[in-house]
């Protein structure tokens, strides 16, 4: 039987060492399903409302509070719910809570569930979790990998302001090869680092954080590991950024951008400015050539990317199901970016976990790309082999996506 038999929630560890919820769904036919929720730190003003408590045992970030609404109100009104009707469970815990950021059970208690319920019924159905989500008539697509090989901002303790320098193999044939190339440049960065006897110690998200003299030297570097790695900078392998620009003490304008990218073989910027400066997203996104991605922009939030569309504030959105609180409405976002030719960029948090849930669902949406980190932390890497085993079962079925 598909019905859900218990729904219980238990507080684990993330990445970061910090408390976070997990959720397991037993199934009538006794299926069992967990799942566990990241944590962002650098997180935006609208996002859905992550709940902690209020005490000195865990420094105020302890979950028990959200574990406790998981094992109380949530397993009553799931009882003997069926967990293959996906939309109606996720109607229930949207109704259970009653606001409309999350913020009486917590976005971390009702997600944790969401996914839980999802990985039971595409294990019920004898389904692959990116297989049972999947609704369209074309070949499922492998997402290219932006693999964050630099640390700076809240993600690392040293002088760069652009939180995340990432790459993107471009000219890789299949995911096989993204992360080969990935690989070498990655080992040629840092043979460069401790050759300028510079610490090769990584960040939150596994990327190195060293302390340079500013984020252009950042760039440069990766550039000659580019090259060192016998790949044509901006043709094989681009660079991309997050700038996190709610987080910096000087924000940037339009020029600084453009500047940049003529400069440099920069394909991407994430958030290069803050969340409510809507009028420069808007006057970048219009005379750069690249891709401009709404993250604390749009927090995965269907009106907040209305409003994108509408205003054509940016071309690409990053998808965080922890911004929006259930798979449901992560998927209506999704389509609704795909259906007014946005790019959507699957994405984990800096405060992640060894559940591998957001590579599934970035082959399942066919999403053009992949933000899990560099190639290093378990936690990221367990997303990176889970990609590479898709694509294996998939064989000739599938290609690489569009970017």
């Amino acid at each position: 039987m598909s019905k859900i038999k218990s729904v219980k929630g238990r507080q684990v560890f993330d990445s970061r060492g910090n408390p976070t919820v997990e959720a397991e769904i037993v199934l009538q036919d006794e299926t069992i399903c967990t799942s566990i929720v990241p944590s962002g730190a650098s997180t935006g003003r609208y996002e859905a409302h992550e709940l902690r408590d209020k005490n000195n045992d865990y420094l105020n970030k302890s979950v028990f509070e959200a574990v406790k609404n998981i094992n109380d109100k949530i397993s009553k009104a799931l009882q003997n719910k069926d967990s293959t009707n996906q939309s109606e469970i996720d109607k229930i815990l949207i109704s259970l809570d009653g606001t409309e950021n999350k913020s009486n059970l917590g976005a971390n208690s009702i997600l944790a569930v969401s996914i839980a319920n999802l990985k039971a019924a595409a294990k019920f159905s004898r389904k692959e979790i990116y297989e049972y989500i999947y609704n369209e008539n074309k070949p499922l697509c492998i997402p290219y990998p932006l693999m964050n090989i630099i640390n700076g901002g809240v993600h690392a303790n040293n002088s760069l302001e652009i939180q995340e320098f990432m790459i993107r193999p471009d000219g890789a044939k299949n995911f096989k090869e993204c992360m080969q190339m990935s690989f070498l440049v990655i080992q040629n960065l840092k043979k460069d680092l401790e050759s300028k006897k510079i610490s090769t110690s990584v960040g939150d998200e596994g990327g190195f954080a060293p302390s340079l003299r500013s984020d252009e030297e950042a760039i440069e570097i990766i550039i000659s590991s580019i090259s060192a790695s016998g790949f044509k900078p901006g043709e094989d392998v681009s660079i991309c950024l997050d700038v996190a620009a709610n987080e910096l003490k000087f924000p940037k304008n339009v020029q600084y951008y453009l500047d940049l990218v003529k400069k440099y073989p920069i394909k991407s910027i994430e958030d290069p400015f803050s969340e409510d400066d809507w009028e420069n997203w808007k006057n970048l996104t219009k005379e750069i050539k690249a891709q401009i991605v709404g993250d604390d922009l749009f927090v995965t939030n269907k009106k907040r990317l209305e409003k994108g569309i509408k205003e054509k504030s940016a071309n690409t959105i990053l998808i965080k199901p922890n911004q929006i609180g259930t798979v449901s409405e992560t998927l209506e976002t999704i389509k609704l970016a795909k259906d007014n030719n946005f790019k959507t960029i699957i994405s984990h948090r800096s405060g992640d976990s060894e559940d591998t849930f957001i590579a599934d669902l970035a082959v399942a949406t066919n999403s053009s790309q992949i933000k899990t980190g560099s190639l290093a932390r378990s936690e990221r890497v367990a997303k990176y082999n889970r990609l590479l085993r898709i694509e294996e079962k998939l064989g000739n079925q599938q290609k690489m996506a569009k970017i």
